[in-house]
């Protein structure tokens, strides 16, 4: 990496995960459910309180599996925001589930949880709540509103690995909680995701669709004598070589988030004389949301160009981008989902975020860096 160029990401390396590859490599296991397997579900279990965690070979695969324990069938409809991966959606579509789309909050960019309710019809089967960047939706609200219309809650906690609600761990609140450890999240296992089932009703059935539809876990606990095909299901274990990687990271998961929590009230203090001026609005986190720092997003003014922002910190080699296309305003979205009420927040903030550096080892005078470039891009934007 050069000296003067500033990534928006940079996957971060605790040091120990040739170690722990070469000890699976050694112990001769590299297909899932090895050793090291078993360590990051008992740490996943006990940091979030669910009653069991999986492992998956990406968030995408723990969300199809979510489909899949749901039985989710042609024309069942799931909430959701639009402003999401295509992941949130694509899951549920793969089943023939219809996404209906509400809009986000206007200090968290999250689902509304006051839009939810009048969004439910006799098709409504999940609520699919995103903890953008790492921070918590309204998770009562939306656990109430679930139950008193026995509905599901999926939580995509892609972005939310050691974030918490109200002292709760994101993705061990709803029925079920996804997980990503892509490399661009804060811990990392370059590709990788884990599913997290909180009702206990749901885990037999979440390891019989992990393994191919099989019962092979039960067989291998000693509690069949044979394993044999159950029900639908596919191959969703990552190798024991990515556990072993991922291993490594969450034994530092905690120094991690300390690490990037630092950077993130950096920015937060720094960016606070732009936002007076009115030229963008700072990063918002409620006070019952513990955040894990994921990213530092800020929203540039409505007056402001945002791509020619973009441009300006791309010509002095920072990596700085926007984020999601609303998923409604998609061709796949159009064909496959449906709006319910106005999503005006979605597509007036979506328009105007960006996205600042933020990685482990991301240093004061680099951030000083990205504010002297940022506010030079907004005079020249405005």
């Amino acid at each position: 990496m050069k000296e003067s160029h500033i990534p928006f990401n940079w996957p971060y390396m605790t040091g120990k995960e040739l170690y722990y590859i070469a000890e699976a490599h050694f112990g001769g296991r590299l297909a899932g459910d090895g050793p090291f397997t078993k360590r990051c579900h008992g740490w996943l279990e006990e940091r979030t309180g669910s009653t069991k965690a999986l492992l998956t070979h990406s968030c995408t695969a723990a969300l199809e599996m979510a489909a899949l324990l749901l039985d989710i069938q042609p024309g069942d409809e799931v909430i959701m925001p639009s402003y999401t991966f295509v992941s949130t959606a694509n899951a549920f579509v793969l089943r023939g589930g219809v996404p209906v789309f509400v809009d986000v909050r206007e200090d968290t960019l999250n689902l509304d949880e006051r839009l939810i309710e009048a969004a439910i019809t006799p098709r409504t089967r999940a609520i699919v709540p995103v903890h953008y960047a790492g921070v918590a939706c309204e998770m009562d609200t939306i656990m109430t509103i679930a139950r008193h219309y026995r509905l599901k809650v999926v939580e995509d906690a892609a972005q939310g690995v050691m974030s918490s609600y109200k002292g709760r761990a994101l993705g061990g609140i709803g029925d079920l909680g996804a997980f990503s450890f892509h490399e661009t999240k804060n811990v990392i296992s370059g590709e990788g995701g884990a599913l997290l089932v909180n009702d206990p009703e749901l885990a037999l059935r979440a390891e019989i669709i992990r393994e191919k539809g099989t019962d092979r876990s039960r067989f291998f606990r000693g509690e069949v004598d044979k394993y044999t095909w159950q029900e639908v299901g596919s191959s969703f274990l990552p190798g024991e070589l990515i556990a072993a990687f991922l291993w490594a990271q969450l034994e530092e998961a905690d120094r991690i988030t300390q690490s990037r929590l630092a950077s993130w009230r950096h920015y937060h203090e720094i960016l606070e004389p732009l936002e007076d001026a009115g030229v963008l609005r700072r990063h918002i986190v409620p006070v019952d949301c513990q955040h894990n720092a994921h990213m530092y997003y800020v929203l540039l003014a409505p007056q402001i160009n945002r791509q020619k922002v973009l441009d300006e910190l791309r010509r002095n080699d920072i990596g700085s981008v926007f984020h999601y296309v609303p998923l409604h305003s998609s061709p796949a979205g159009q064909r496959h989902g449906r709006v319910h009420g106005s999503l005006e927040v979605t597509n007036r903030q979506s328009e105007q975020l960006i996205r600042l550096p933020l990685w482990m080892g991301l240093t004061e005078a680099h951030q000083q860096r990205v504010l002297s470039v940022l506010t030079s891009a907004i005079k020249l934007a405005g």
